[in-house]
């Protein structure tokens, strides 16, 4: 496959990273000559420097025999612009676009052949916004993924002292929970991923992946770790496009607060918001936080664009007692630096932009993909088709499915029934299959799992 990345900011880097080790052709565009030397020489790919919506560029970077496009540049206009191009001059037939700004998204009809042909969209702002909903609404949960439309659930959580099951085999979780059906997915011990088997034993410390029904998340959260008391209070650091999303979502659920620095976007919140305080100061001062009773929040989200205040606000809240606090980092280095300490959750906007471009790349049927820590595991939703003579899935059991290293099925969804992939489970035609990658090297080799001989066609 031929793929064309006009940007090479943070999302375009990211995902070119991703996609150069999976036997795809990828050239990158940008006008910053330095920056495409960098990548070019870390990840092998070929590049070009130039305006990317300009033709004689497109052309240059190969717009005719590229398969997809996927504009990440930090403008809409021009990932908007070329996309019409590529549509008009080239015919590509694939094209995705990152566009920030909500007023495209109030035009009726807007995106379409006919008048800007764009095939995929991508909202940045949307797509983290509904991460950190997820994260409120399951408090003492590090990730929280939405598969088969909402039905299941793949929650990540770190085991705690004293926890139920810390220190006791897997198939506990089953006596302990009759009515209520689940299964790990992964665990990680130290940063490492090992396999679990009815056997494995839970550690404190240990950051464990599961999969279940949207109804038995609160269930088997509360097997892993101490119950914990559903969120009220939020506070929101930064009245951003992120900021004023997420107040959007959430202000009916929890009694929701919004720091503000610039005194005009503070009056702009304040009409477009119906409950939620506005309030107009600097979210690193540490008496305004103070002031406003911050200690008395149950979470606390910084979602300036400045990495720096995001991390001291989140220290300062988090040193006046708020339970859990949620931080978004630009810069993906700064990540793994701050996550697990007193941050309790790093959200990265480019991990979560490179998830849902992911989902059009993938070579298999593929309802979903998640990136997961940082880029090193996937999660991926995937359309078993054929049968027992055209597949290597269909019609096997889960215990007979030859995964890879470092795969597991979790669960499957066949039609509105949710069903968890215990061994004796049969894949059946049609099921959407939930798996996790602990190694996303391993891609490939799921994408040909999956695939279909010929005589299902």
């Amino acid at each position: 496959m031929n793929i064309l990345i006009l940007g090479a900011g943070q999302v375009g880097g990211t995902l070119a990273e991703h996609l150069a080790g999976e036997s795809i052709d990828v050239t990158l565009v940008d006008s910053d000559g330095a920056r495409l030397d960098w990548l070019r020489d870390r990840l092998e790919i070929q590049t070009v420097q130039g305006f990317a919506s300009h033709p004689d560029v497109l052309r240059r970077a190969g717009a005719e025999d590229a398969e997809m496009l996927i504009a990440v540049t930090s403008s809409d206009e021009v990932n908007m612009v070329a996309c019409q191009v590529c549509y008009s001059q080239f015919r590509t037939p694939t094209k995705i676009a990152r566009v920030r700004s909500s007023s495209y998204f109030d035009l009726k009809d807007f995106f379409s052949d006919e008048h800007m042909p764009i095939d995929v969209l991508i909202h940045p702002e949307r797509v983290v916004t509904d991460s950190i909903r997820l994260l409120l609404e399951h408090p003492g949960a590090l990730q929280v993924l939405d598969f088969a439309d909402g039905r299941i659930k793949l929650v990540a959580m770190r085991a705690y002292f004293g926890g139920p099951l810390v220190g006791r085999e897997l198939r506990v979780l089953r006596e302990h929970m009759p009515n209520a059906d689940t299964r790990v997915a992964a665990i990680f011990r130290r940063g490492k991923p090992i396999a679990p088997t009815g056997e494995t034993v839970i550690e404190a410390d240990d950051e464990v992946f599961f999969i279940a029904a949207n109804e038995h998340i609160n269930a088997v959260m509360a097997e892993l770790r101490r119950v914990e008391r559903p969120f009220k209070r939020i506070a929101i650091a930064g009245g951003g496009h992120i900021g004023e999303h997420l107040a959007r979502q959430v202000e009916d659920q929890f009694g929701t607060k919004v720091i503000e620095f610039n005194r005009t976007r503070c009056e702009e919140l304040a009409s477009m918001l119906r409950s939620t305080v506005v309030l107009k100061g600097d979210a690193t001062d540490r008496d305004l936080l103070v002031q406003e009773n911050i200690d008395q929040c149950d979470a606390f989200c910084a979602l300036t664009n400045d990495d720096e205040v995001n991390i001291m606000s989140s220290l300062m809240a988090k040193q006046m007692g708020v339970r859990q606090v949620m931080t978004l980092i630009g810069k993906p280095a700064y990540v793994d630096l701050v996550q697990g300490g007193e941050i309790d959750i790093a959200i990265s906007p480019q991990q979560a932009t490179t998830s849902s471009i992911l989902t059009y790349i993938r070579r298999a049927d593929i309802a979903r993909v998640h990136s997961l820590r940082r880029g090193a595991a996937e999660a991926m939703e995937i359309i078993a088709h054929g049968d027992p003579r055209s597949s290597r899935v269909v019609g096997r059991r889960v215990s007979e499915v030859k995964l890879p290293t470092g795969a597991s099925i979790g669960a499957l969804a066949r039609g509105e029934r949710v069903i968890i992939a215990h061994d004796d489970v049969v894949i059946a035609s049609e099921d959407h299959v939930i798996l996790f990658l602990a190694d996303r090297r391993q891609v490939a080799a799921i994408e040909k799992l999956f695939q279909v001989g010929l005589t299902f066609f």
